[in-house]
This record gives C-alpha cells, sequence and structure tokens, in this order.
C-alpha cells in the first residue's frame, strides 16, 4: 500500500480555518439600571429590576462583551430570538444610549 501525499493547504486556507475554531459568547443586553449596593444586597429570589428599556426598544448584541449589532426582539412559540437590526454604534452602547 502507497501513502496518499498530503494535499497543500494555502495560507488564507489555513486562517480561516484557525477563524472558524475560535468560540465567540454572544450576549444580549436588554437594558440597564443603576441600584445602590445596599439595595442590591437586600434583592431575593423574585425581586424585580427596573430597566431602562421599553418594549419595542432595540437590544445590544455582543460579541465577547463588545457590542457589535443592535436587534429587536421576536418572541416564537416558547423560544425568543433576536433579529439583528443594524451594526452596534460602539460609542452610544458606551454612553448607556437606549
Amino acid at each position: 500500500m502507497q501513502a496518499q501525499p498530503s494535499t497543500p493547504v494555502s495560507a488564507s486556507e489555513f486562517a480561516m480555518s484557525q477563524i472558524e475554531a475560535v468560540d465567540v459568547e454572544i450576549s444580549v443586553v436588554l437594558g440597564r439600571s443603576v441600584l445602590p449596593m445596599s439595595q442590591l444586597l437586600r434583592m431575593g429570589r423574585g425581586a424585580v429590576i427596573p430597566l431602562d428599556a421599553s418594549e419595542n426598544d432595540e437590544v445590544w448584541i455582543l460579541a465577547n462583551n463588545h457590542p457589535v449589532a443592535r436587534g429587536e426582539i421576536e418572541i416564537r412559540d416558547d423560544r425568543i430570538a433576536i433579529t439583528v437590526t443594524r451594526p452596534a454604534d460602539v460609542y452610544d452602547f458606551m454612553a448607556g444610549a437606549a
């Protein structure tokens, strides 16, 4: 039996395979709230934290805690999904824009 020669991999194919191997944590920010620490420490199960957002506001989509897009919440059956609507403005996110 003769060994098969390996197919050479181009630099761009290698780079793409390396990029595809990276895990990215995606999170969605529905809103924000500022609370005194004493109030936070008194909260228990079932506590409600008011957010600075309303029902139809866009949400922030973060990749590894970095804002990448804005989106809208969709409810399908018993699942919640986010539809991407536009790119994120990092400066708005840092300023606490809703």
